[in-house]
């Protein structure tokens, strides 16, 4: 990885959990020995099919990616819709699965920093101290992941169209850390992801901003109030 690459996402790049507070020098060690590399993408591209190992995990430096899969009846299932900041990938890479039902695909032009856990796991490992620090951090990260399932299974075990929007809006504005926040997703995408049909959820959106609960334009979203119960 260059350093000009470096240089222009550093301070992103360190949002990472694997690199978080790390020195120049430190990260770009990190950066070598996870044989680290940039690639570009345009919108629909995919990064990943289904069937096929993947053998880096990702790290999304601009534009978004979706992780998906399909039903049993062939539809559509967004599993997860990453934005600059966040990574995908890091389980099936880890487990090397061979035959993942999970396909990845650029929802937005996109610039993915692909990174190998191939060098970390070797014996021994190069940069002995590094690697077992990185394997620490590789671990947390894998807990974190964990965490965001969770929520996940939260958004879809909603009883309601109304409580899983609930939910999904709670949880975006958490990480926002406001009551107004921008989603990433479509109309499309975002009744894929609470499991829900898209005409039935546009429904409970515009009944939820005449009931005073949220307002929205666009993919610009802001939560008035949610009664206790919701």
């Amino acid at each position: 990885m260059e350093n000009a690459e470096v240089k222009k996402y550093t301070e992103l790049i360190r949002t990472c959990m694997l690199f978080r507070g790390m020195t120049e020098e430190r990260l770009s060690d990190a950066l070598s020995l996870l044989q680290a590399e940039v690639r570009s993408y345009r919108k629909g591209d995919f990064l990943h099919h289904a069937g096929e190992p993947l053998k880096k995990f990702g790290f999304v430096l601009s534009g978004a990616v979706q992780a998906m899969t399909d039903d049993p009846d062939g539809n559509r299932m967004i599993m997860a819709n990453v934005i600059p900041g966040g990574t995908f990938g890091e389980s099936l890479c880890y487990l090397e699965i061979p035959d993942s039902p999970t396909y990845i695909r650029a929802s937005e032009a996109a610039e993915i920093l692909w990174l190998s856990l191939a060098v970390l796991y070797g014996e021994p490992a190069p940069q002995a101290a590094l690697a077992r620090d990185l394997r620490r951090r590789f671990t947390a990260m894998l807990a974190e992941r964990a965490l965001m399932m969770n929520q996940r299974i939260q958004v879809l075990s909603g009883m309601t169209i109304r409580d899983k929007l609930t939910t999904f809006f709670t949880h975006a504005a958490n990480r926002a850390g406001s009551r107004s926040f921008t989603i990433s997703m479509t109309r499309e995408d975002l009744s894929s992801y609470i499991g829900a049909n898209r005409s039935a959820m546009c429904r409970e959106l515009s009944r939820m901003r005449d009931d005073g609960l949220i307002d929205y334009r666009g993919n610009r979203f802001r939560i008035i109030k949610f009664e206790k119960n919701s």
